[in-house]
């Protein structure tokens, strides 16, 4: 049988600090993989990818049975570049919720995967069938230009996906307020706030 491998950066035990999950314990598995690079990215090291970075699933299973959780997410770079079925089947079998973070600019094979998140990027906009999959959609604000981008996405999601406003991190301090604002006045968005940034949370 073929050996399946991943490019993974990082995998470990944390808290999910962003979007509906927010507060979450978890345990993370971060792809390596992203030709949408965003210039505002806090993962930029996930971009490239060599071959020292590939990893198979067993190691990554094997990686996993030492942490007492349940929820697991893959996220990224880009964890849709690659075809995630036979880790999620894998992990499905084992009893863990799998959660998915995602651009959307790739096809998604959603089966076994319980929530998405679509994080659409006017650079590369997300696939028309990945709008209907998505249970959140986290639209990233850095200035007030991507209140209108996330109004335009918003249109393409259904009705019950949970709709994110989320400040830029180095932007934190200027455009929350006006996030905060805009809510108020668009009462069907919520803040999302990266808590583990927040509290420094490893």
């Amino acid at each position: 049988m073929k050996k399946i491998v991943f490019p993974i950066k990082e995998s470990f035990y944390s808290i999910q600090g962003e979007g509906f999950y927010s507060g979450l314990s978890a345990y993370f598995i971060r792809f390596k993989g992203c030709y949408i690079r965003c210039n505002w990215c806090d993962t930029k090291e996930s971009w490239n990818i060599k071959q020292k970075d590939f990893v198979s699933i067993q190691k990554i299973i094997f990686d996993l049975t030492y942490q007492k959780i349940k929820t697991v997410i893959l996220t990224g770079g880009e964890p849709t570049m690659w075809n995630l079925y036979p880790l999620t089947k894998i992990l499905k079998k084992k009893g863990y919720r799998i959660h998915v973070e995602t651009s959307g600019s790739y096809p998604i094979k959603e089966k076994y995967i319980e929530w998405i998140t679509l994080s659409p990027k006017k650079n590369k906009l997300p696939i028309k069938d990945n709008y209907k999959k998505a249970n959140e959609l986290k639209i990233i604000i850095s200035d007030e230009k991507d209140f209108l981008f996330a109004e335009e996405q918003a249109l393409f999601v259904k009705t019950n996906c949970v709709l994110f406003l989320q400040p830029e991190w180095n932007n934190f301090i200027k455009i929350v307020p006006k996030i905060i604002f805009y809510i108020k006045k668009n009462t069907k968005w919520r803040i999302s706030l990266q808590i583990h940034k927040i509290l420094d949370i490893p």
